[in-house]
């Protein structure tokens, strides 16, 4: 008999053939939900709603740090982005480069989410913009955040203002009451206000004005592509039966080969027209999302190091401690 499991993540290529049964994980009979991961992070820290589920990162060790055991880390990665390049800037507003962002008002939905942990990672070891640089106003609620259920205080030094109930980062930035925005992401739900594209907007641009570039140009020099959200299982389960870690990560490894043959047989339809450069075939051909901790030990390191850094972590977290014994050599 197959152990039944509720688990929840977002839809995406890499987490799709867990939810149409073409990856499956043996032994273990999975009831999935798709949830969006704003909410998802909310409920599983608030309510600890499933057995298994996505997580973000950054929220995951700042929880384990204070003391929360409920759940133990599985190495399972299946979103990525060069957050910093994202950054949205209004015109006008003397932003043109990183540096200019000091001194100023920047509005970020959750000040402890991994993508906003990156981008002031990057900003402080770039550019030498620190936290306590910039002024932040932070959308989400005590009772609607990450960090309401972790119990997020602004680190000492840093400015977070509270953004009133009856405004959000969109219509600030669209005001004129703030000056920039990391990690924005322009969709509501249960505990997001902002549902702009801002960017459609003449007023906004990113600060990069090349944001693809200034993502490989990050890559060649740290050889890092930030890690945005991991999986968590509740703890007692990865105890009573620590096989199914395994089994697990197993099935996702398996979805993540379906999605990199498609990904490749897409790929290849196009390279066949021969309009494509040779240089594209080789760029395409590279498997750039993997699994495990061995093989994402240093984006790792650095995310747990840059909270610390900024003050979300007393200290820096040991991946020993985040993730299941079974899946350290995985």
């Amino acid at each position: 008999m197959k152990l039944r499991l509720s688990i929840a993540f977002a839809e995406n290529v890499r987490t799709r053939p867990i939810l149409d049964g073409r990856a499956q994980a043996e032994g273990i009979e999975l009831a999935p939900s798709v949830v969006g991961p704003s909410e998802l992070f909310w409920r599983q820290l608030r309510f600890a709603d499933f057995d298994v589920a996505e997580m973000s990162f950054s929220s995951l060790i700042i929880a384990m740090s204070k003391g929360d055991d409920r759940f133990i880390g599985l190495p399972i990665f299946t979103t990525r982005r060069f957050f910093h390049s994202h950054v949205l800037v209004r015109k006008g507003s003397g932003i043109e480069r990183p540096e200019d962002l000091k001194g100023k008002r920047v509005g970020v939905t959750e000040y402890q989410q991994t993508g906003a942990l990156w981008t002031r990672g990057a900003l402080e070891h770039e550019w030498g913009v620190r936290s306590q640089d910039m002024e932040f106003f932070m959308e989400r609620t005590p009772e609607l955040s990450h960090g309401g259920a972790t119990g997020f205080t602004p680190p000492a030094g840093v400015t977070v203002h509270q953004i009133p109930s009856e405004k959000s980062v969109a219509s600030m930035m669209l005001s004129g009451e703030l000056d920039a925005a990391i990690h924005y992401r322009g969709h509501g739900s249960i505990v997001n206000r902002s549902n702009v594209n801002l960017l459609a907007h003449p007023d906004i641009r990113t600060l990069f004005p090349d944001v693809r570039a200034e993502g490989a140009r990050y890559f060649a020099k740290t050889g890092i592509f930030p890690i945005n959200h991991g999986m968590v299982i509740r703890r007692e389960i990865a105890e009573r039966d620590p096989w199914v870690v395994i089994n697990l990560v197993q099935a996702f490894n398996k979805a993540n080969v379906i999605a990199e043959a498609e990904r490749l047989e897409h790929a290849a339809y196009h390279l066949d027209t021969g309009l494509l450069p040779a240089e594209a075939a080789r760029a395409l051909a590279q498997t750039l999302v993997r699994h495990g901790v061995v093989a994402n030990r240093k984006t790792l390191e650095t995310a747990a190091l840059h909270s610390v850094e900024q003050g979300l972590t007393p200290r820096q977290m040991k991946l020993e401690e985040v993730f299941a014994a079974q899946s350290l050599e995985m």
